[in-house]
């Protein structure tokens, strides 16, 4: 097994990372193996040797010069630093190289998302997709186009209420089963990054919500099923997929008021934590809601905060209306 191979079996079964990670972190190693060897097949030794700042400061260059972002450039070095810290510890190397090499700088971009007002504008007028009236019209007949039409709104209106909601990621969402759902105590335990636990809590509303949804997915199947079976399910009986979430959302959010630009899943994310924080919701709170291992990732949504801040300054602050003039 080369180092490649060592590193990429640790952080699998040690560090717990997913596939998906898993097989990003190859790609961008041999990446960079092939950029050193010139596209030739490469051992340890020559890898070993070619960790150096001066071959990394180029292979950075080059990333750019193909199209690569600065974001990307970056990711690609995160990548090989955390492969470096590795092979330090494992007695490879005597020092991480990639630490010497200068960053691509970034354009720092704000969070983009959607203002309270506006989602709970949206959960307002899509509440007869989560009512106790229009479950009783889809139960007298299930099997009909009708009932799939309402079986799929319903569904929709669960995932952004959830996405929203909870916070979630999308990974998280379509990896819920039902016995994550604690009715007794209003809690959704989340499996996040890493495998790493955390428990949400619940707003009454949301959880009859999903109690009515489930009822319609018994309904759906046939019969009760097992706690470990998915929480969502499509409308054909399988279990919820990311371009699934994805399509919902940008279906349930189309032409709502006071929401435009880019729908997706993540913005949902993003709009409960900069809501949280307007509402003066500690860093630490949202933090732990969301999962994120550092402080450092929550950081980011204060920059919407602190705008909403000037905004409020620049027009009510009897010295910014008149341009910080003298006088009336």
């Amino acid at each position: 097994m080369n180092l490649i191979d060592k590193y990429l079996t640790y952080v699998k079964s040690i560090r717990r990372y997913s596939d998906r990670t898993v097989e990003s972190y190859r790609s961008v190693l041999e990446n960079f193996c092939l950029h050193t060897s010139d596209g030739q097949k490469y051992s340890d030794d020559q890898l070993l040797a070619a960790l150096n700042q001066s071959e990394i400061r180029h292979w950075s260059a080059e990333l750019m010069k193909c199209g690569l972002g600065a974001k990307s450039a970056n990711h690609h070095l995160s990548v090989l630093s955390g492969f470096c810290r590795y092979l330090l510890k494992e007695g490879y190397l005597q020092t991480n190289p990639v630490r010497l090499v200068p960053r691509p700088k970034e354009e720092r971009r704000l969070p983009v998302f959607y203002k309270s007002e506006a989602m709970e504008n949206y959960f307002k007028t899509t509440e007869h997709n989560a009512d106790r009236n229009s479950l009783d019209d889809f139960l007298e007949n299930p099997e009909s186009d009708v009932a799939s039409a309402h079986y799929k709104a319903r569904l929709s209106r669960l995932i952004v209420s959830l996405l929203y909601n909870l916070g979630l990621r999308r990974s998280e969402l379509v990896s819920l089963q039902i016995r994550d759902v604690d009715f007794g105590r209003n809690v959704v335990r989340v499996k996040g990054k890493g495998n790493k636990m955390r428990e949400i809590p619940i707003v009454a509303s949301l959880c009859e919500e999903i109690l009515l949804y489930l009822e319609a997915v018994d309904a759906l199947v046939g019969g009760k099923r097992s706690l470990t079976e998915p929480l969502l399910i499509t409308e054909s009986g399988r279990k919820l997929y990311p371009v699934y979430v994805d399509r919902a959302v940008k279906a349930q959010l189309a032409g709502r008021e006071g929401i435009t630009g880019q729908k997706s899943p993540h913005i949902l994310r993003h709009s409960l934590a900069t809501g949280l924080l307007d509402n003066g919701t500690d860093l630490n709170s949202i933090k732990e809601l969301l999962g994120h291992s550092s402080l450092a990732a929550t950081q980011v949504y204060t920059h919407n905060s602190v705008a909403k801040l000037k905004s409020i300054y620049e027009s009510a602050h009897p010295r910014a209306k008149n341009g910080g003039k003298n006088g009336d």
